[in-house]
């Protein structure tokens, strides 16, 4: 089968910009029938407008992926303020930023790679409880033991 665009349905004479056009959206494709010699196209309509798409759903993407860079920026930010200033209040800001940065991004692996309702539902679970279980443990760590900074420090001494 192969797709044959004419120059001419792109490349429209006008006063609109060439790639503001809604024509090239729409990509002809030319057939043809096993049983008969003749021709016909098909054209597939790809809709880029924003009004399509419900408007509480791509606020709630854009919160989201704020969240996800105000995440990454603090992680950023806690970094020279784990070494400079080591102590319980940044060893807990520690712990969540980095279960957090970790849900976010196990997530959104799990999202491209795992398809089927029921492996979704066991891998988001699984997803949960992994994170649960991540940040009881670097609190446990932080309230019993020397702490996330302080144990980075040692790491690093030696």
């Amino acid at each position: 089968m192969a797709a044959i665009v004419r120059i001419s349905s792109v490349c429209h004479r006008g006063g609109k910009l060439l790639f503001y056009r809604s024509s090239l959206l729409a990509r002809p494709l030319v057939t043809q029938q096993k049983d008969q010699d003749r021709s016909y196209p098909l054209t597939a309509r790809i809709h880029g407008s924003s009004s399509l798409r419900a408007g509480s759903v791509s606020k709630a993407a854009s919160l989201h992926w704020t969240g996800e860079r105000v995440v990454s920026v603090l992680l950023l930010a806690l970094g020279p303020a784990a070494y400079y200033f080591p102590g319980p209040a940044v060893d807990y800001s520690l712990a969540a930023a980095l279960t957090l940065h970790g849900h976010w991004g196990i997530g959104q692996v799990l999202t491209d790679y795992v398809h089927g309702e029921p492996k979704i539902k066991m891998a988001n679970a699984g997803l949960f409880l992994l994170s649960t279980v991540t940040f009881a443990g670097l609190c446990y760590f932080n309230y019993n033991d020397v702490g996330i900074c302080k144990a980075v420090a040692l790491l690093w001494s030696k």
